[in-house]
């Protein structure tokens, strides 16, 4: 190769990679056909004109998220630093799950959503860095006390919410409600959306259905008894990503578990040491596509799949 091809080479390659002209425009500047612009883009790769490198950090975090998936079958998995203050991590992920969802959002974009804590922080994160009307569909009943005001007020957010309570009195009630129009209509819509965002609980005394009531410590207690690690959409599961069958499941107004299974793009969002069970539990049982979680949650998940 002469001196004049390979000054060619590395025009071609700062061209494209530095100052990032297309290849038809570098074609025009270079007077050469796009053809010679894609072999040389080629052999500047392969002639070490050009090398890629990855930062330290952010290769070990693509190793161990390849490593997740591998382990679990998921599509995708997105894995932060673990913060030194673990009260931090539950916003962490909030946000770095907006940041991650933004780009796969448009106007025509409909999210499902579940019931808790984080599923209310994405939103809030969302709210301030979406440029388009989102629409947002529930998983459960009572997820309007945690679709803050101001969510809607900010980016005009269309909230398709199940007019119900959470947990009903009776499972007469229950299936009585489920029957209406409303409630159908929801539970159809959830069928069509293009993500789902749901949180993972655990079976701790902070559990965000014992402090506002739904639960208490019995019931969780009577839950721990029967093998429950925690639980997805109020749908608790045992170490192996069963369900755990009690009455409440006849009360609750909740997207049942096997058609969470079906839909497309089931996002689970959950870190710390005291999930780590309840995780791989809902891992192993397959519900969900992808996990944004953080770094020594990932680890433990991994060193026993």
């Amino acid at each position: 190769m002469n001196s004049y091809e390979d000054e060619l080479i590395a025009k071609v390659a700062w061209y494209y990679y530095i100052e990032e002209l297309t290849q038809q425009s570098i074609s025009e500047k270079l007077n050469i056909s796009r053809m010679k612009v894609i072999k040389y883009l080629d052999l500047a790769k392969k002639n070490g004109v050009i090398q890629f490198t990855i930062e330290r950090n952010r290769k070990e975090q693509l190793l161990l998220e390849n490593r997740l998936c591998s382990c679990y079958g998921l599509n995708n998995a997105y894995i932060i630093p673990s913060p030194k203050a673990g009260s931090m991590l539950n916003d962490m992920l909030a946000q770095a799950a907006a940041a991650y969802l933004i780009d796969r959002i448009s106007e025509n974009t409909f999210i499902n959503m579940g019931y808790g804590e984080t599923p209310s922080k994405v939103l809030n994160h969302l709210a301030t860095i979406a440029t388009t009307p989102l629409s947002i569909v529930s998983l459960t009943g009572g997820v309007s006390y945690y679709l803050p005001n101001a969510v809607s007020n900010i980016f005009k957010a269309k909230l398709y919410l199940y007019p119900t309570p959470l947990l009903l009195s009776s499972s007469e009630l229950c299936q009585a409600i489920l029957k209406e129009p409303e409630v159908a209509a929801i539970n159809r819509m959830i069928q069509l959306s293009s993500l789902t965002i749901v949180g993972i609980g655990a079976m701790n005394e902070d559990a965000t259905i014992i402090s506002n009531g739904i639960l208490n410590k019995t019931d969780f207690t009577c839950l721990s008894m029967q093998g429950a690690v925690g639980d997805i959409l109020t749908h608790f599961i045992d170490k192996d990503g069963n369900p755990i069958r009690t009455s409440l499941n006849d009360r609750l107004v909740s997207t049942p578990l096997e058609t969470l299974r079906t839909l497309k793009n089931v996002i689970g969002i959950a870190g710390g040491s005291h999930k780590v069970d309840v995780i791989r539990s809902a891992l192993r049982g397959g519900y969900l596509n992808e996990l944004i979680t953080d770094e020594e949650t990932a680890v433990a998940l991994c060193e026993v799949p």
